[in-house]
């Protein structure tokens, strides 16, 4: 993938820094090629939840209405950088209306699994692996059945999220199994699809290994076992899209600090 996306969604997120994922998207597009960078502006108000249990669901729906009309450009493959998780969800439909038989990889330390009902927070980005396989408010929901999703690395779920992740078809990963990321490449062929969507929250990495996320999560991935789990999942099936999200550095010192790191990352799925 050589098309870039920046989206510096931050409405979506639970946290009281989430502005700082601003500050992190702008961060990584400093390091991005110009001429092949596109930008989806975001509203600087919050927004509102129109009564849909979402934390500033109008300014949300804005943004996805516009990165989808973004994505329509053209049809190569983009790398969306975010913000939120919730940058994924529009990205992940688009993906899907032109390869139906799409599977999705999602890092993360946490499932993203809450519903307007489940959530402690009400934040669109602990729903939006939810809102990916079920339709919700949000454009872009639904787009994908729960058994051509693989959650990866994730280890820190709310009670209603690991009762949806045990009973649903959704396959998952354990951030301790992922060694060389066989296992997740055998995931990945086990759902039949032939085409695959990468979405890496940051947080899925070990807190050693990066400091500037929201939701540091101990136990986590280390940047080899994440590269080379992406490597072992483009193997598998093609790469037809893919997201970054999640970085919030505190200052612009530690910024530099996490960039080589984040860069790798990109390069691995670029």
């Amino acid at each position: 993938m050589t098309r870039f996306v920046v989206v510096p969604q931050w409405q979506g997120s639970p946290a009281a820094r989430a502005m700082l994922l601003v500050d992190g998207a702008e961060a990584i597009a400093g390091d991005l090629p110009r001429a092949a960078t596109a930008r989806v502006e975001v509203p600087a108000e919050a927004g509102e939840a129109l009564e849909t249990g979402i934390r500033r669901f109008s300014a949300l729906s804005r943004v996805a209405d516009a990165l989808t009309a973004e994505l329509a450009v053209s049809d190569e493959p983009a790398l969306i950088i975010g913000g939120d998780c919730g940058v994924a969800v529009p990205a992940i439909a688009q993906a899907s209306a032109r390869h139906p038989d799409l599977a999705v990889v999602w890092f993360d330390a946490h499932g993203d699994l809450n519903t307007p009902a489940t959530s402690p927070s009400g934040a669109f980005a602990g729903m939006a692996l939810r809102a990916v396989h079920e339709s919700g408010p949000v454009p872009g929901s639904g787009a994908v059945i729960a058994d051509r999703l693989v959650l990866v690395g994730a280890r820190d779920l709310d009670p209603g999220e690991a009762v949806h992740l045990a009973e649903s078809d959704i396959r998952s990963v354990a951030a301790d199994a992922i060694g060389d990321g066989a296992a997740v490449a055998a995931a990945v062929a086990a759902t039949g699809a032939d085409a695959v969507y990468i979405h890496v929250d940051l947080d899925v990495l070990d807190p050693a290994e990066l400091t500037g996320v929201t939701q540091p999560t101990p136990f986590g991935l280390t940047l080899r076992e994440l590269t080379a789990a992406i490597a072992a999942v483009r193997r598998t099936l093609p790469l037809v899209g893919a997201s970054i999200a999640g970085f919030a550095p505190a200052s612009p010192a530690a910024a530099v600090d996490d960039l080589g790191t984040i860069l790798r990352v990109v390069g691995a799925l670029a």
